[in-house]
């Protein structure tokens, strides 16, 4: 990519940040339906800002389910925002970051403590309640980024929250590619990867896409547990693992 184009994009970028500093005042004072608008449009902005293009398949949630993905790039939360109107988990130090983090704090964002495995059942119980209340709340279960070309399994914990309430469990898979349909491994954020260096590489990007496939909705009976539900929900989005070999 020229450097006029990679300047144009971190330009692009930088207004939309901007442009959404005021959200952490503002959001809390929208109806919820209101407020899901804005949050959707500010993450689609952002996404097209850094040239990636949003794909879309099946029907994610609207309204009360466990929306679970496979987890690549730091980018995956504001994918999900700009198709779910979802709250998501994340962990704890996200709240530290600027900007995002008060977005993270207005947006309802359920934290998790990564530190404190004894907390883990206060998640759960925050989870449950936000299901309760009709939400749709986003998890990543495999708990920390992969490369995009294989998963890595989906820990059962937020599960239980479905068990309790009855709520329908959406599998949705995130695959990052080319426009040709090749995969790319260029959004993933691993390792000793530091943010600024995974943006950069974004913005580099000449040609990236995001496909978005949402399954369909698993529904816990009586007798589903929690693992169950995980070894399922984790097999709907391994389903297409081998999408870059058919293309």
């Amino acid at each position: 990519m020229s450097t006029a184009r990679l300047a144009a994009r971190f330009g692009a970028l930088l207004a939309v940040l901007v442009c959404g500093l005021p959200l952490p005042v503002v959001l809390p004072l929208l109806p919820r339906r209101q407020r899901d608008v804005v949050v959707r449009a500010w993450a689609r902005a952002v996404l097209r800002a850094v040239g990636v293009r949003l794909v879309v398949r099946g029907r994610p949630p609207r309204r009360r389910a466990l929306l679970v993905a496979n987890h690549v790039s730091w980018l995956d939360p504001l994918v999900l925002l700009a198709v779910a109107p979802a709250r998501m988990i994340a962990k704890r130090e996200v709240r530290d970051w600027p900007l995002i983090g008060a977005l993270v704090a207005a947006g309802g964002t359920i934290l998790v403590d990564r530190e404190r495995p004894r907390s883990l059942p206060a998640t759960v119980a925050a989870v449950r309640s936000a299901l309760a209340g009709d939400a749709v709340v986003a998890v990543f279960p495999e708990g920390t980024t992969w490369c995009g070309r294989e998963t890595g399994r989906f820990r059962p914990a937020t599960f239980q929250a479905a068990v309790d309430t009855g709520a329908p469990v959406v599998p949705v898979s995130l695959r990052y590619g080319r426009s040709t349909g090749t995969a790319t491994t260029v959004a993933a954020f691993l390792g000793d990867d530091t943010l600024w260096a995974s943006v950069r590489r974004v913005l580099a990007a000449p040609d990236l896409t995001v496909t978005v496939t949402a399954r369909a909705a698993l529904h816990p009976g009586d007798a589903a547990t929690r693992r169950q539900l995980a070894r399922i929900a984790e097999a709907a989005v391994r389903a297409d693992d081998n999408w870059a070999l058919a293309a």
